[in-house]
Parts: structure tokens; C-alpha cells; sequence
């Protein structure tokens, strides 16, 4: 086998803002939406750690929703700021490597947790007098360490499998981050069967946990539908739409990178695809959550009515 020809040089990332009609445009919507995915992540989960009132299931998984936005985000968006305003797209064999681990690991355990968000919801809804013994703490750190553990395994499998093939084609990744199906195409090797692998372990890890949430809320529904009262209707339907929405969101984006055949990708519409679940998502999914949750806002409110004291006690 020949010795890797990029393991001094590197990569060059040739993504989306290199492909836009209008860079700088986009580079400005990329910028705010990273500035707000940081400033409601980060809110939403010093809200949740803070007011003890928002200790409960429901807002742990969502905590670790936040965490899981606030890293992908950042593993993709400030490189590919700072690559367009620098004009230096390049990126080392071993930060791709670093790049594609971190965006697996995420991608994948937050694949999983939108699965026991979808449970939470269900156990709420249809068995409330139960809850607290269902979604008792030590079932809910069990489903956190459920989501990262495969998804670490997972991860670390992929990334050191894809980075072991010689690139000796042309450097350039037409794609906004490292990326599995991107940098195979870069490989002087034949990869037809470890990209059949990606895509069975893709429908594998996709399909399962979108059963079980859409499993969740048919559940949901029958049981929404017989209940007596229009406002609990109307709650009920509140809080699971906001969850519908992000779960749309995150495999809309995840489905077309990882489970439609490689006849159906082109460079464009995976740069789409994935700038959408690594950029947009995480700017909008705190948004989807806090601003139609009053225990949310009301909880805003006391955190923030606790420092303005703080910092300016005269007032």
C-alpha cells in the first residue's frame, strides 16, 4: 500500500461559502447564527444548572441537548468562519481526523438522545403518576451515558477506519467539514464496500431511534386525543411539537448525508445537509424549546432577575 501522501500536507476544505454566489452574505448569516447558537445553548443550559426547578428529566436531557449543539456547532463553524476571512482553507491530516471523530461522536449521541426525548415525552404524557419512578435520576444518567458510550465507539471506529486509506488524489474536500462520504472520494483505494458499511450502519443508527420516536408519539396522540381537557390538549401538543420540530430538523439533514445511496448526493447538497444540522439546528433548537416553554422563560427571568440584583443592587 502506498505510504499516505497527505499526512504531512494536510486537506483543503472547499465548502460551502467557497461554492456560494454570494460568500460574504453567507459568511455573515453563518457568523450570527453561530453567535446565537452560543449565546441560547449556553443560556439554556446555565438556566437548567442554576434554577432548581428545572431538576428534573425533562430538562436534564434537554441540558444535554444544548451540550451536544453547543459542541458540533463549534467543531465546524469557527473553522470554516475563519478559513474564508483568512483566505487559508487547509486543514492537517490529523485535525481532519480530530474534526471527523468530534462530529461523529455529537452527531450520533444526539441521534440517540432525541429517542429518550421522545420516551420522556411519552412517559409524561400517558403514564404521569408514574413518571418520577420511570424517569427516576438513575434512569436518566443511564440514557445520557447510553447516547455517548455507542456513540464514542462508534465515533472512534469510523474515524480511525476512513483515515487509514492512502489519499493520494487530489487534496481538495469539497465539503464544510471532514467527512466520511467526502473523504472517500480522495482515496486511491477501492472504498465501494466500506461505503456500503457507512450506509448500512447509517440506516442502522438512523432508522432505529426514528421508529421508536414516531412509535412515542402515535402513543402520544391516542392518549392526547381522550383527554378530557382542551388546555391539557393544547399543552400536551405544545410541548411535543417543539420536540417534532427538532427532530425534523436533525434527521432531515442527517437522513440525506447518511442513508440516501451515493447516486442521489451531490457536493452542493451535502454541504446543504450537513451545514444545516451543524449550523442552523443548534442556532434554532434552544429558540424551538425556550421561547413556547413558560417553565423555561419564567426561569430566564428569575436567573437573569438574580444577576441584574447582583451586579447593580442599587436598582
Amino acid at each position: 500500500m502506498e505510504l499516505n501522501s497527505t499526512l504531512g500536507s494536510g486537506f483543503i476544505l472547499v465548502g460551502i461559502l467557497k461554492d456560494s454566489g454570494s460568500p460574504e452574505l453567507l459568511c455573515a448569516i453563518i457568523a450570527v447564527l453561530y453567535m446565537l447558537a452560543l449565546v441560547s445553548n449556553g443560556l439554556l443550559l446555565l438556566v437548567i444548572t442554576v434554577d432548581v426547578r428545572l431538576h428534573v428529566p425533562m430538562y436534564l436531557l434537554l441540558g444535554q441537548l444544548s451540550l451536544m449543539d453547543l459542541t458540533i456547532t463549534s467543531v465546524v463553524t469557527p473553522k470554516a468562519l475563519m478559513d474564508f476571512l483568512q483566505g487559508e482553507n487547509t486543514i492537517s491530516f490529523g485535525g481532519c481526523a480530530l474534526q471527523m471523530f468530534l462530529e461523529l461522536i455529537v452527531g450520533s449521541a444526539e441521534d440517540l438522545l432525541l429517542a429518550f426525548m421522545a420516551y420522556d415525552r411519552y412517559v409524561a404524557i400517558c403514564h404521569p403518576l408514574n413518571y418520577m419512578i420511570f424517569m427516576r435520576p438513575r434512569v436518566c444518567w443511564s440514557m445520557v451515558v447510553s447516547s455517548w458510550i455507542p456513540a464514542f465507539l462508534s465515533a472512534l471506529g469510523y474515524t480511525v477506519y476512513t483515515m487509514h486509506y492512502p489519499f493520494c488524489k487530489a487534496r481538495k474536500i469539497r465539503h464544510l467539514f471532514c467527512e466520511i462520504l467526502p473523504l472517500l472520494k480522495l482515496a486511491c483505494a477501492d472504498t465501494s464496500r466500506y461505503e456500503l458499511m457507512v450506509y448500512m450502519m447509517g440506516m442502522g443508527l438512523l432508522i432505529p431511534p426514528l421508529v421508536a420516536i414516531f412509535a412515542s408519539y402515535t402513543l402520544i396522540l391516542f392518549t392526547v386525543l381522550q383527554m378530557p381537557s382542551k388546555e391539557g390538549r393544547k399543552k400536551a401538543l405544545v410541548t411535543c411539537s417543539s420536540h417534532l420540530t427538532v427532530v425534523g430538523m436533525y434527521y432531515g439533514g442527517a437522513t440525506i448525508m447518511y442513508v440516501l445511496p451515493s447516486s442521489f448526493h451531490s457536493p452542493k447538497q451535502d454541504n446543504i445537509a450537513s451545514a444545516f444540522y451543524t449550523i442552523v439546528t443548534p442556532a434554532l433548537n434552544p429558540l424551538i424549546y425556550s421561547l413556547r416553554n413558560k417553565e423555561v422563560m419564567g426561569a430566564l427571568r428569575r436567573v437573569l432577575g438574580k444577576y441584574m440584583v447582583q451586579t447593580h443592587p442599587t436598582l
